[in-house]
């Protein structure tokens, strides 16, 4: 009977100790900028003569053919419940609606034949349509 209490009690501090590891792990969940989209953000504030104090907004908005779209815009006002990140140097805000679609999502660029311009690799999308422009969740 003890040997069965024993493993009871070892059960349960392992569990509390995953409890708390993957509630850490949570926390560094974050959105990431690949190499080439950090290379054009940097280009692309530098053209258009934007200064630090500016960052990537990144957005989930409604619209497109699978329903949600991506919205990216330079900003300098961060508001009261934005989400703040940094990925090889670039600031990436979002607000927390967003960001609940966004969750360890990649931020990437292409600049190939099969399409130029940002992409996103959500790993949160069950479907996204054929332009590559919005997805559904």
């Amino acid at each position: 009977m003890s040997n069965t209490i024993f493993k009871h009690k070892s059960h349960h501090r392992v569990l509390n100790s995953f409890r708390r590891d993957t509630k850490y792990l949570r926390l560094k969940k974050m959105i990431y900028v690949s190499d080439k989209a950090k290379e054009k953000v940097e280009k692309l504030k530098l053209d258009s003569g934007l200064g630090d104090e500016y960052f990537l907004r990144v957005s989930v908005v409604g619209g497109g053919c699978s329903g949600l779209s991506y919205k990216l815009d330079f900003d300098n006002e961060a508001q009261p419940r934005d989400q703040v990140f940094e990925d090889q140097g670039v600031k990436v805000v979002t607000d927390l609606k967003s960001f609940l679609y966004l969750c360890d999502t990649t931020l990437d660029f292409s600049d190939g034949l099969n399409g130029k311009g940002f992409h996103f690799s959500n790993p949160n999308a069950s479907r996204s349509c054929g332009c590559g422009e919005s997805f559904a969740v």
